[in-house]
């Protein structure tokens, strides 16, 4: 069993989340190497066996870096390849549905797309939440962008750890950041770049130097 408390921990501290696929697996290691401290296999595609496999390798390479390890929707299949948590939908499982299933054995997180949703997620029982998209993006295809109001909006109301997520990249990871984000999720930017390790670290930097200077403005 986890120890809740030190993920939770580790969430706070968390800035650059990636997201990937099964086919995607061998861009977490430069990726953690560059900084990046959380990374989710979400395949809706894959059959279980592969996801449970490639979470379990997964889950053993983060632990060595100190990055969390999360399975996106399905908490079974998260506590079968013993990972940290696990990331929820807005039509997934409800979270206090989730939390009554795994007690503290995983982490829950939520996406959220509204300032009702970051509300909900503000009361329930999940210990993070991402917001967005910021941008239109191709991995959530028919989801229109909400754009950097609500990045705002939940720097202003939360009193949990939150991600940014939606389109963000090194090019203008920046802007996020200077709304209020401190934390953000990505797929593309990391997956996809020529280099991994140095896509991260830039999108790390940019949070860092951000927030260091953020309450100075």
């Amino acid at each position: 069993m986890i120890d809740r408390g030190d993920v939770c921990a580790r969430l706070e501290a968390a800035r650059v989340y990636l997201v990937l696929e099964v086919a995607a697996a061998d861009v977490v290691a430069p990726a953690l190497r560059g900084g990046a401290d959380m990374v989710q296999l979400r395949d809706k595609t894959a059959p279980d066996t592969a996801v449970v496999s490639a979470g379990c390798e997964l889950r053993e390479l983060c632990h060595r870096h100190g990055a969390l390890f999360l399975v996106n929707d399905r908490p079974d299949l998260a506590l079968e390849c013993g990972a940290d948590g696990v990331h929820l939908g807005q039509d997934d499982a409800p979270v206090e549905e989730v939390r009554a299933e795994v007690g503290d054995a995983l982490a829950i997180g939520l996406s959220t797309h509204s300032a009702e949703q970051i509300a909900a997620a503000e009361e329930s029982s999940a210990d993070y939440y991402a917001v967005g998209p910021v941008h239109e993006t191709p991995t959530k295809p028919g989801r229109p962008a909400v754009g950097l109001e609500l990045v705002r909006h939940a720097g202003s109301v939360a009193s949990k750890p939150w991600f940014a997520i939606g389109g963000i990249d090194p090019g203008n990871v920046a802007q996020v950041a200077a709304a209020g984000a401190r934390r953000v999720v990505v797929v593309r930017a990391i997956r996809d770049a020529a280099d991994p390790a140095m896509a991260a670290h830039a999108l790390r930097t940019a949070l860092e130097q951000e927030a260091a200077i953020g309450p100075a403005r």
